[in-house]
């Protein structure tokens, strides 16, 4: 975890922005690097990050928790990917994670500099940011720092952040959950478990479960692993609704609450209703 006066700072970069401008009409380059900006800031604002400065293709944010900043990053990437291509161009970033004391710039320009290092569509974080993650947040780290030459001269390692669980091999091996969440909507059924340790329900497209109701927010809740179990956590404006096959139901805003068994979630409106937007949950 970071120290108090210590803050993780995320630098995302849209890189090629005069490619982009090049390729389109002025409209459409506005259009689509908004619409990618836009899909950033969603993903800092899910995970508790804060925008501190914004251009028309860079901002950089502050998280309170490398955790939080690792699980930002893989969740950009999974939103810009779900763009579709703009006269065939499909829109990319390159994102870079330094952690320093919250008064001073240098873990800006650290992040700056891994932001800019690093190939469009990956991300690296620098060994102080890697220090801090939990064993959750390292999953998402590689094993080895980056070979990159570019890194040469920065005086600290980085490391390749992927958006899927990478193989950590220098994490102490700890007691593993065995067991995943099943969701079902619709016709659509997927699972959280060690390869896929978070899942995002809301209005938005970006999201894993598209709930096609006006009462859920864009991001209205997410389905997240941890080492204690499984926890739905709540991001929404009306609320996430969590019933029990007995019936019985709980309400959470702005909460988390962790799954004991099988149910149904409604994102904005009772998990009781006979609704199409239900989600039904079991642990498997």
């Amino acid at each position: 975890m970071t120290q108090p006066n210590n803050v993780c700072v995320l630098v995302a970069a849209i890189p090629g922005a005069d490619r982009i401008a090049d390729a389109l009409d002025a409209a459409e380059a506005r259009r689509a690097l908004e619409r990618c900006m836009h899909r950033i800031d969603l993903a800092i604002e899910a995970n508790g990050g804060t925008a501190q400065r914004r251009g028309a293709a860079r901002v950089c944010a502050t998280f309170p928790r490398a955790d939080e900043a690792v699980l930002s990053t893989c969740e950009m990437f999974d939103r810009v990917q779900s763009l579709p291509p703009l006269r065939g161009l499909r829109m990319t970033i390159s994102v870079g994670l330094h952690s320093g004391a919250a008064d001073a710039d240098d873990a800006e320009l650290g992040a700056t500099r891994l932001a800019e290092t690093a190939k469009p569509g990956h991300a690296l974080a620098s060994e102080a940011v890697v220090m801090q993650l939990s064993a959750t947040g390292r999953q998402f780290v590689a094993a080895s720092p980056s070979r990159n030459p570019a890194l040469a001269g920065l005086g600290w390692t980085a490391f390749a952040v992927a958006r899927q669980p990478a193989t950590t091999a220098s994490v102490p091996v700890e007691k593993r959950i065995e067991q995943r969440v099943r969701i079902r909507h619709g016709q659509d059924t997927l699972f959280v478990d060690e390869s896929r340790p978070v899942v995002l329900l809301g209005r938005e497209l970006g999201n894993d479960v598209v709930i096609a109701d006006p009462r859920a927010s864009r991001q209205h809740a997410r389905i997240e692993r941890r080492r204690e179990g499984f926890v739905l956590i709540d991001q929404s404006t009306n609320g996430t609704f969590l019933a029990d096959d007995d019936g019985n139901e709980s309400c959470i805003k702005g909460a988390e609450l962790v799954l004991a068994g099988s149910g149904r979630i409604g994102c904005g409106f009772s998990a009781s209703e006979i609704e199409r937007e239900l989600v039904f949950i079991d642990i498997v």
